[in-house]
């Protein structure tokens, strides 16, 4: 059984549809602790000479940032492993950054298309993705036609 999986990204959720022959599946919802500007802890900024130490390194905070990302698209990565055909879409860097890792990871020639979309709703994510795929089915791809 054909299964394409559509798939909205951003740093702090991924929603994945997957459509197959018998139509489509629920969406997945996978969801990222990544947060790119933490705040400092305690109700108010303190004030005094010792500040500087309440609040982490720039560089402790980037690698917890990268650690959380990296956690976060190895999953994403792991409700892709079963498709054939994978749809990326959603608003920001992190689609073009999971791409980068999907051709790390040999998974680069199941990319069918990217776009930039901003936030949509669950429903519109679905739809989306059907109507891409439908589009996709009736035209012809450039590999078919060399087939031929």
């Amino acid at each position: 059984m054909r299964t394409r999986v559509g798939l909205w990204i951003d740093h702090t959720k991924a929603v994945v549809v997957a459509v197959n022959e018998k139509g489509e599946e629920a969406g997945l919802l996978v969801l990222s602790k990544a947060r790119k500007h933490p705040e400092r802890s305690g109700d108010r900024p303190l004030k005094g000479r010792y500040e500087a130490r309440q609040v982490p390194a720039d560089d402790r905070r980037q690698n917890a940032f990268t650690g959380n990302l990296n956690i976060y698209y190895e999953a994403v990565i792991a409700c892709l492993r079963d498709a054939e055909a994978v749809f990326i879409f959603g608003p920001g860097e992190a689609k073009g950054e999971l791409v980068k890792r999907l051709k790390k990871d040999d998974m680069g020639e199941r990319i069918v298309g990217t776009e930039t979309a901003d936030k949509l709703t669950d429903r519109q994510i679905a739809a989306k993705v059907r109507l891409y795929f439908k589009k996709a089915l009736a035209a012809p791809s450039a590999k078919t036609k060399k087939a031929i």
